[in-house]
């Protein structure tokens, strides 16, 4: 076999690869051993037809797609190694020459991973994001919990932010009442911004029984094309008023919660502190993490081919499609569901797609430059942090990890990044 490359394009090559006719004849016995057993010719048993005979009742040429399918695999991957060329895609095949006498020239056309000139990443600014709990972090956590237990009550007077309103509404546009544009009894919370914007700022400050014409102008990109932008008038009725009453946070509503260790209202404060601080202590390390490999990713040059981009996406439905069925889910009905089709979901997840795929080549020339290397100790590690996390024995991780290479090759990725990270610079 003889290989031979141009580039045609940026990332896209194309491979010319020559197969000697000696090397084609052993495609050709393949092919041939396939298809004789289900050859049934008169004077012979089926699948006893001589060589010679078949090829000359039938013709050496209906041999030639299987005797091709034969070959070509392992002579594109000899191209690829040969050439040094890392594809991402499948290759297009074009046959220019093709006999038993001379063998086959053909031509491989395929997308390759693109080449990364870094810039900077060492040494990188980041701000560095504060862990400091203020006592405003701590009550609105207790408010939170507060609003776990509280109830609502009739309220006498008017609605203000944060009440709960029933009311009648029916809209017009030009005098004319609109589809879907009337409800009854509704409760809406003013302040939730469920409805176009306007109207449950003009409900506040309404009593039980009042009514009111209230005015709007739906969004330009509203849902519905035929209301986008337009003006209307919704006349409002209000049946009552509800307010939130919240409990008082004493020791008795602490035990009511019902946390492991916690029975007083110190004691909750304590362990609000300790998970906030958990909490921005994990935010402010996924910041540096993000930050570094932003810069790094903006500092370097390449261009990324649009099918990478593509695959990642399919990568992502395949993995999104795994964790629904897990959950007895089908991808299909999440789609229905959600109100998606598969293209806006697609486009939905490209600019994440294209975040994974620049970092992963970033990272990959970082590895490549800086020399990273993993050791199997290093492994050993990383399995023993995966059976603590599912509670499980380091060997039964292992069974379900089908190729330990891939996981190495995840342990490099984070060993680069760590190394990015300890090395930044906090302003």
């Amino acid at each position: 076999m003889n290989v031979t490359s141009k580039t045609i394009e940026t990332n896209r090559v194309e491979l010319t690869i020559t197969i000697t006719a000696s090397e084609f004849a052993k495609g050709l016995d393949t092919a041939f051993e396939k298809v004789r057993k289900d050859v049934t010719v008169e004077g012979f048993r089926k699948g006893k037809i001589p060589r010679g005979m078949f090829e000359k009742k039938f013709g050496v040429e209906v041999l030639y797609d299987d005797a091709l399918n034969a070959v070509f695999p392992d002579a594109y991957r000899d191209a690829i190694e040969t050439e040094g060329i890392q594809p991402i895609d499948y290759p297009e095949w074009d046959v220019k020459e093709l006999s038993k006498e001379d063998g086959v020239i053909a031509t491989a056309t395929v997308w390759v991973k693109p080449d990364v000139e870094l810039g900077e990443y060492k040494g990188l600014e980041v701000t560095k994001l504060s862990e400091e709990i203020a006592e405003d972090d701590i009550q609105a956590e207790i408010d939170k919990l507060a609003a776990t237990r509280s109830e609502m009550i009739i309220k006498e007077g008017a609605a203000v932010k944060g009440d709960t309103a029933v009311i009648d509404y029916e809209g017009f546009i030009d005098e004319v009442a609109f589809e879907g544009g009337k409800g009854e009894n509704h409760s809406l919370e003013l302040g939730s911004n469920l409805f176009i914007p306007g109207f449950e700022e003009q409900v506040i400050g309404m009593a039980a029984e009042d009514e009111k014409d209230v005015n709007v102008t739906f969004p330009t990109e509203y849902h519905v094309p035929d209301l986008a932008g337009a003006a209307a008038l919704f006349k409002v009725k209000v049946h009552e008023v509800k307010t939130r009453k919240l409990p008082v946070i004493d020791d008795e509503f602490v035990k009511d919660l019902d946390q492991d260790g916690v029975e007083t209202v110190e004691e909750l404060r304590t362990s609000i502190v300790e998970r906030l601080t958990e909490e921005k202590k994990t935010a402010a390390a996924a910041h540096m993490t993000n930050s570094v490999m932003e810069q790094a990713v903006s500092n370097a040059k390449f261009d990324v081919p649009a099918v990478m981009i593509e695959n990642e996406i399919s990568n992502m439905v395949r993995r999104m499609e795994q964790q629904y069925t897990q959950q007895g889910i089908t991808l299909e009905m999440f789609l229905q569901v959600s109100g998606q089709t598969m293209e806006s979901l697609r486009e939905q997840m490209m600019p994440q797609a294209v975040k994974n795929v620049n970092q992963s080549l970033v990272i990959e020339a970082i590895i490549a430059q800086e020399n990273v290397e993993v050791s199997d100790e290093d492994v050993e590690k990383e399995l023993a942090k995966m059976a603590e996390i599912y509670q499980m024995e380091v060997e039964q991780i292992k069974t379900m990890i089908p190729d330990l290479s891939l996981l190495k090759e995840d342990v490099k990725s984070r060993k680069t990044i760590d190394m990015l990270v300890d090395g930044a610079k906090l302003v």
